[in-house]
């Protein structure tokens, strides 16, 4: 078998498999993929005299750039993504601030996916470098969840010189959970058995939609891990936090249902620009408005035939960073329409404008597109 021959190399997916419990007697086997600080890592493999500095990916501090990613030496002087690329020179004035090449990325990102897809078609794609996969028909008694996650780990290493994270776990919450437990370069396994004790020592912040909100109330409820909500009944959390007090119950246990997607549907599409220097509303869009919609009808136009336009909104950040969205049913993407919901959603806000964005909500026409006979898709 290829996974066998191949061997196991020193890459570095952390991949987490999953087995996640659909019913009685039917489980699934999930890995989780995620690369290690992906854009940074490919300039360092082009240029190998940037490793061990610490470097970002981002846009330029003089023009309101934000940090897309960086590299561990970076991240230990408290350098992050989503960070202000100014904010960050501060925190580290030798701090390397690389421009994007958003197509080389892509172009890397496609190779990845492919390796993920000579092993099965149930892939679902969370972002550019990271993936679940439903590998439950290729475990046997002869090949393991361990064995495959190296050969991934292995191949990307040779093929595309990155390295990325990988774990095994029983779902795609634990999976997710396992991806960071040891990177970068990991490899991390929850075996079913192990899966209780590992839950209840996570904290309530690795469970997806905790915040800082959600944390403080849990804390004044003296919970801090999971293990702490297990005295609590879903009725009891589900009074307190609503729906999301189920997730809360759930995932607490180690409990996930969800089965890897083939394909993640898409829910919007939008084009956003940050400005140099504040802006009144009406300045802001007799600028930049125009171009935001050209630059959204180009994505939109990029989608297939099952999506359809819902909704128009669009989105002011305001000169405090103070952020407030607004939707609207749209039959058409006219500028007119644009204006209007801006004014409106600027009026919320004294201050002057910062940030600009439109989009769209989008709707699904039909479960799959036309199929093109003798050409398969990556996705």
């Amino acid at each position: 078998m290829l996974l066998l021959e191949a061997g196991v190399g020193s890459g570095s997916y952390f991949i987490l498999f999953a087995c996640t419990v659909l019913g009685a007697g039917m489980s699934r086997t999930i890995i989780h993929c995620d690369a290690d600080c992906f854009f940074a890592a490919i300039e360092m493999r082009d240029n190998p005299e940037l490793i061990g500095r610490p470097i970002a990916v981002g846009g330029r501090p003089d023009r309101r750039g934000v940090i897309s990613a960086c590299n561990y030496p970076a991240r230990q002087f408290g350098v992050r993504s989503a960070m202000a690329s100014a904010y960050a020179l501060r925190l580290c004035p030798g701090l390397i601030i690389l421009p994007h090449r958003m197509a080389l990325y892509r172009e890397v990102s496609q190779k990845i996916m492919a390796i993920f897809f000579q092993l099965t078609d149930l892939v679902e794609p969370l972002s550019l470098d990271e993936a679940f996969l439903d590998v439950t028909d290729l475990v046997t008694d002869n090949t393991s969840a361990r064995d495959i996650a190296q050969w991934i780990r292995q191949q990307v290493s040779q093929e595309l010189g990155i390295t990325v994270s990988a774990g095994v776990a029983p779902n795609k919450f634990l999976a997710k959970v396992a991806s960071d437990w040891r990177k970068p370069d990991g490899l991390f396994e929850v075996t079913p058995a192990a899966v209780a004790d590992f839950v209840q020592q996570l904290p309530v912040g690795c469970i997806p939609g905790v915040g800082r909100v959600t944390a403080e109330r849990l804390a004044g409820m003296q919970v801090k891990i999971c293990g702490d909500l297990l005295s609590f009944s879903e009725q009891d959390l589900c009074q307190r936090f609503g729906q999301f007090g189920s997730r809360l119950y759930h995932y607490s246990r180690g409990v996930d249902a969800r089965a890897v997607r083939r394909e993640r549907q898409r829910k919007s599409v939008s084009a956003e620009q940050t400005f140099e220097h504040d802006l009144p509303a009406a300045e802001a869009c007799e600028r930049y408005l125009a171009d935001l919609i050209q630059r959204l009808k180009i994505r939109i136009g990029r989608l297939d035939s099952r999506y359809g336009i819902g909704k128009a909104f669009v989105k002011v950040k305001f000169s405090d960073f103070s952020i407030t969205t607004l939707e609207r049913s749209a039959s058409e993407l006219s500028q007119q329409g644009f204006t209007q919901l801006i004014f409106e959603a600027a009026s919320r806000h004294e201050s002057d404008v910062r940030l600009l964005g439109v989009g769209v909500r989008l709707t699904q026409l039909q479960a799959e597109p036309p199929a093109e006979e003798g050409q398969l898709g990556l996705f």
